[in-house]
């Protein structure tokens, strides 16, 4: 049975896609610690431990995680942006990005941010065209 995020990389379950390319996927996640909080999955590979990942699939997945926080660097006023792999909800492996001010930010624990479908629109939209000029 595919995974929920197999399904928004099938286009079954709506997203705020920031990048893409035939192996990996990148969204906004819903419930964000920060406005840009992304989340870089493998589309093809289910595993929910990212160092379970054959190797072409995990170097794969963390150069296309590189662009993908450039991208957010670039798009999104921050200090820098953060990486975290936790994988604990849902089993399919999956990059957190996270646009950082303090190392606070980087708390899963902390309220969440709410923003708007508009806010969301916008701040992948803007992740998106600095993902095109880097590629």
């Amino acid at each position: 049975m595919p995974t929920v995020f197999t399904k928004i990389a099938e286009g079954e379950i709506p997203s705020y896609k920031v990048a893409e390319n035939e192996d990996f996927y990148a969204f906004l996640d819903i419930n964000p610690m920060a406005a840009g909080h992304t989340l870089v999955i493998p589309k093809h590979v289910e595993d929910d431990y990212i160092f379970s990942l054959d190797s072409d699939t995990y170097m794969g997945l963390c150069a296309f995680a590189r662009k993908v926080a450039l991208a957010i660097g670039k798009a999104i006023p921050c200090k820098r942006v953060g990486v975290a792999v936790l994988g604990m909800e849902v089993p399919h492996t999956h990059i957190h990005l996270v646009p950082l001010n303090s190392e606070a930010d980087m708390d899963f624990r902390k309220k969440k941010l709410e923003m708007s479908p508009e806010e969301f629109a916008r701040t992948a939209s803007a992740i998106y065209n600095e993902y095109v000029k880097i590629n």
